[in-house]
């Protein structure tokens, strides 16, 4: 029985969270479908063209809620940012998977235009509703992978405490502004982060916004 686009789609997206991205590979994918890798390449010419697929399926569900009358512009930026980090979290390595691909397929394009349209109905040009949309998607992406990284669960209890212990002492010993915020540098609030990191950004918008760009 030939073997369908969404198919593979779906078995890399569950292999991806065994393996992460770094072993992902065509042959790898191919004997966990127990196919011939020529059959992958009649799909997918090669790995990026897989990963471009991926990235689509990673927000499919995103950005789909329509807008409540007369929500706030802000609002709207960070729901669509809340449910895209929800997305890529969903999956292991789901950041890096989506930040190396330019696709333009139909799920991408709405999120970006999800992010894009509150601006202009707020009055931003062009320019800054495109280029601010496009900083929080930036934010976001790097948010998310340093989440993933350093989420105790992402490696062993032990490596992640070895770790900081060794932050926590190269820092005493020769770098003061980081040993006076260590504690904050290590905080694991991933939730008061990223909002605090967003508001950072909408701030920034709404005086862009004020201002009349």
């Amino acid at each position: 029985m030939a073997i369908q686009k969404e198919q593979v789609v779906a078995k890399a997206l569950a292999l991806l969270d065994e393996v992460g991205l770094d072993g992902l590979t065509m042959r790898r994918l191919a004997d966990a479908m127990e196919i011939k890798a020529a059959s992958l390449y009649w799909h997918f010419a090669n790995k990026q063209v897989l990963l471009d697929a991926m990235a689509d399926a990673l927000v499919a569900d995103v950005a789909h809620m329509p807008a409540a009358a007369g929500q706030p512009w802000r609002e709207r930026v960070a729901q669509v940012a809340g449910e895209m980090r929800g997305a890529l979290l969903a999956r292991r390595d789901g950041a890096r998977v989506y930040a190396g691909t330019y696709v333009t397929s139909d799920n991408v394009l709405r999120v970006g235009d999800a992010l894009i349209a509150p601006l202009r109905e707020a009055g931003a040009g062009t320019r800054l509703a495109a280029w601010g949309a496009f900083s929080v998607l930036y934010f976001l992406l790097g948010f998310v992978m340093e989440e993933s990284g350093f989420a105790r669960d992402a490696m062993p209890a032990a490596e992640h405490d070895q770790r900081a212990e060794t932050f926590q002492a190269a820092a005493m010993a020769r770098f003061s502004h980081l040993a006076a915020t260590r504690e904050e540098i290590l905080n694991p609030d991933f939730e008061a982060r990223f909002r605090f990191g967003l508001d950072l950004l909408l701030d920034g918008l709404a005086a862009r916004l004020a201002a009349g760009e």
